[in-house]
């Protein structure tokens, strides 16, 4: 068990080391950055705390999640900063091989952001489809 003040500089440390990373971008093609769809990582829990996070796809597929211990960690963990999580970009390429690029949203911006709300409307019209209507 990690004790509060180890937990504390742990993310001190964490948040040093990733200082300045920019949002990751796929762009195979070379197209128009604001062209490209997009891959909005943000946690779920009110606050955001310790809880799940998420990764949805523009279109409204959930392509990850991750448990954080907070939403700090969130950016690495789910592969927005650049050079995180290479393994997590596999399964981001194999769903948009011409390219994405990553946002987070903070949880407190999770009900107001109109990209993560309009992908969050289209995940939920896909999961009340019958599952021979799904694509």
């Amino acid at each position: 068990m990690t004790t509060e003040a180890a937990a504390r500089l742990y993310l001190a440390q964490h948040l040093m080391e990733e200082a300045g990373k920019g949002y990751m971008t796929f762009n195979p093609l070379n197209k128009s950055v604001a062209d490209l769809p997009v891959i909005y990582a943000f946690s779920n829990v009110k606050g955001g705390g310790e809880g799940i996070a998420y990764a949805i796809a523009e279109d409204g597929t959930c392509l990850g999640s991750h448990w954080c211990s907070c939403e700090a960690y969130v950016p690495h963990d789910l592969g927005v900063l650049e050079g995180a999580r290479s393994d997590r970009h596999e399964h981001y390429r194999a769903h948009y091989s011409e390219g994405y690029r990553m946002n987070f949203i903070l949880a407190a911006e999770v009900d107001k952001h109109p990209g993560l709300k309009e992908a969050h409307k289209k995940n939920q019209a896909a999961v009340r489809k019958e599952p021979h209507e799904r694509e």
